[in-house]
Order: structure tokens, then sequence, then C-alpha cells
């Protein structure tokens, strides 16, 4: 059988399989020879790190096009009071839960008995400048996260890949075009529209790039670490793991079964793209392009709610990583002797939802924000260090399950609006161009 003539999804699978296979006995082999290391450095992470770039260019303009045009498509501001309101009750709902879990789950296995001092001597000192600098720029809670939601400038804010402002802008922004006359509107919504196509097109054209781009990035991450770390931190990696496993495998498939009226089966199976993006590339905004896609095609989707509740997702919908924050900062509680009461376990909890929300949707995102935690709860933030190595392969297990966990939200508003969107379709004026199926203009 011929590569060209597998499907996309099947082809990237295998290249994260070989990008693994490749990195993990050139480590094995060669340790930290300089070849290895200069091949990483100076092949493999730009092939890598410039297929992740050309997904991420698409991603201000895709947010932007698709929350406007769900916006408007919703019909009038109630409805989208009524949509907004659902999505985020889900979000926060689903996150509690996916936090709640890594919480529990750390009291049960006790992970932080499994590091001794030396060991844990030995992480601070390899990985504390790289702690030190997320620490400088960590953003904090508060007043100043909430303000910084409203941008002052929105092209700074798209500048700096500031999502939570593009978002609240491209909200403001699809209200007011809502509210304006249908005639005056109509020519803004079509070159919006149009904008949203060439973008689709554009990441159409990188996917085609998707198997080099994963090879590389897995293959940068195995050769460079093997197996060797995995080993010293193992009861915190299959620890994170298995959390992440439960909560996607069990929580989110019940939720598919009883608020999204889709079997768990056909959603797992519809959604193998987007599982396989999320894993290799250990982005949320990078796997947006493909989620939209996924969500409106296989999933069957209205345009108007995949483009409105998937790019909300990617920025405040981080179940992975509610359950991540939980599991890690009770962990590093343990290393350090800290005993956090069930008072602050309840705190570390709430925060890990709010981290879920503020965090950014790239690599890494959601550390800056765990050291606040850690300082919050009397544990050095610094000791972030101790997991740092171990973090780029469990990024991606949890990105899967921040995906996963923003289809489940749009199958779930698709399903609770049905009845509404039928009613909507059947009274739109067939001669308004602005009527036709938004469908079309995906497939």
């Amino acid at each position: 059988m011929k590569t060209a003539s597998m499907p996309l999804h099947t082809r990237i699978l295998l290249a994260l399989f070989l990008g693994a296979l490749a990195g993990l006995s050139a480590h094995s082999l060669t340790g930290d020879a300089g070849w290895t290391t200069w091949l990483a450095d100076n092949i493999a992470a730009p092939v890598g790190q410039i297929f992740l770039r050309l997904l991420l260019m698409t991603v201000v303009p895709l947010v932007f096009a698709s929350i406007v045009l769900g916006v408007t498509g919703l019909g009038d501001v109630r409805s989208l009071g009524r949509v907004g309101g659902k999505t985020l009750v889900y979000f926060v709902a689903s996150s509690a839960v996916a936090a709640a879990l890594g919480i529990v789950l750390v009291n049960i296995m006790d992970p932080g008995s499994s590091i001794d001092p030396m060991m844990r001597a030995a992480l601070l000192d390899d990985f504390k400048d790289q702690a030190s600098s997320m620490q400088a720029e960590s953003p904090g809670f508060g007043v100043d996260m909430l303000v910084n939601i409203v941008p002052r400038n929105p092209v700074e804010a798209a500048a700096n890949m500031d999502m939570l402002a593009v978002i609240f802008f491209a909200l403001v922004f699809g209200v007011a075009l809502a509210l304006t006359p249908r005639e005056r509107a109509a020519p803004l919504i079509a070159v919006i529209e149009s904008l949203s196509d060439v973008v689709i097109k554009i990441i159409e054209m990188v996917m085609r790039l998707a198997p080099y781009g994963v090879f590389a990035l897995i293959f940068v991450v195995t050769s460079r670490f093997g197996w060797g770390l995995l080993a010293q931190l193992g009861v915190y990696v299959v620890l994170v793991i298995l959390g992440l496993t439960l909560h996607t495998v069990v929580t989110l498939s019940l939720l598919v079964k009883f608020f999204g009226g889709m079997k768990p089966m056909d959603f797992w199976r519809r959604s193998r793209a987007v599982i396989v993006t999320a894993f290799a590339t250990s982005s949320s905004s990078a796997t947006l392009p493909t989620s939209i896609a996924v969500a409106e095609r296989e999933l069957k989707v209205p345009p108007t709610i995949a483009g409105f509740v998937l790019p909300l997702g990617a920025t405040m919908n981080m179940n992975g990583t509610a359950v991540y924050v939980g599991i890690t900062v009770l962990f590093l509680a343990q290393v350090f002797g800290v005993d956090l009461t069930l008072g602050q376990q309840v705190v570390v909890a709430m925060l890990g939802v709010i981290t879920a929300i503020g965090a950014a949707g790239v690599p890494g995102g959601s550390l800056p924000l765990i050291m606040v935690i850690l300082a919050s709860v009397g544990v050095p933030p610094e000791g972030i260090a101790i997991i740092l190595g171990v973090d780029r392969i469990l990024d991606m297990a949890r990105t899967v399950t921040n995906v996963t966990g923003d289809l489940t939200a749009a199958v779930f508003l698709a399903h609770s609006e049905k009845s509404r969107i039928a009613r909507a379709s059947q009274h739109m004026a067939p001669a308004d161009p602005a009527a036709d199926n938004p469908v079309s203009r995906r497939e």
C-alpha cells in the first residue's frame, strides 16, 4: 500500500511511531553524543518548529473569523447568552471534575514518597535556570488577570497571541455585527466568511506536511531524554497518565453519551485525527484547525456551534491541564514535606480550574501558573524544576485530554441546541446568500 494513499491521520500516527523509535534508538545507542544533539537541535527541532509555526500562524485569524461567524450565526443576543452560558457551565463543571480526580489519585497513591532527597537535589540543579525564567514571567492570579482580558489594542493582543483578549474582542465584534441591520452587515460578513475559507485552505496545505513535522517533534523529545528520566520519576508519570486516561476514557465518554447523545465509540473513532494531532503538537491552539474540521465534517456539529465553542475551548477548557495541576501541586507538596489540609486541597482544585481557563494553549503554557499555586500553598515555586524534564512528554498526553474535552463540549452544545437549530433552518430564507448552509464553506 502506498503511503500517499493512506488517510492523513494514519500517516501522522506512523510518523509518530517512527519518530519515537528513531529517537529512542539514537539515545540508547549514542547517549549524549555530539552528533545526536546536533541532529536534534539543527535539523529535527527546526523542522518541527516550522510545522508548529505554520499551524499557529492561522490561529488568530481562524479564532476571530470562527467566533464572529458563530455569534452572527446564532441569530440574536439572547441565543448568544444561552449558548455562552451553557458553554461556560460545561467548561467549569468538566474542569472541576478533572481537578478533583487528580487530587484524589495523589492522596491514594502518595507519589512523592518515591523521590529521594539526592534525586530531588539533582533535578532541581539541572532545571533551576528554566524554572527561574518561568517564575519571572508568571502572570499570577487576581484582578489584573481579569482586566487584561479586555484588550486596549486588539492588534497588539493578536500579535502577542493573547487569545483571551482576542476572543473577547471577537465576541464583542460579533455581537455588534449581529445587531447591525442585515443589509449593512452582509458585505462584512461575506468578507469574514472569505477570510475563514482562505485560512482553512492554508491549514489544508500545512497539514500535508504534518507527518514530517510530527516525526521531527517526537524525535527531539525522545532522543534527548530516552527512558532514563521517565524511570526516575516513574510513579509521578504513571499517575499523571492514569489520571488523564481515566478522565478521557471514562468521564468524557459518559458526558458524550448522556449529554451529547452520541455513542462513545463513534465519537472516538471520528476524532482520531484530532487525537493524533494533539499528541504530536502538544498545543490546543495548533490543534484548533483540525478540531473545527473534525467537529463539522465527522461529528456533524453545526458550524455556528463549532466556530463558537471550539475556539473558546482551546483557551478556556483544558480538562487535561486541570488533572495535571492537581496531581503536580500535591506531588511537589509531598516531595517537600508540606502537608496540605483538606481545605488547602480544595483551594488547589479551585485554582486548578482557574489555571485550566487562564493557561495558554501552547506547549508548557500552564507551568508558570502552577508556580503561582505552589507559592500560594507554601511549596517552593522553584520545585517545578523537578518535573520539567518529563513535562513535554506529559504535555502531549494532557493536550489530548484538553482537545477531546473541547470536542465533547461542541457535541453537547450541538445536541442541546438541535431543536432550535432545526427551527432556525426552516425559517431561513433560501434567497438570502447568508442563509446558505455554512457547512458547504468547509467541505
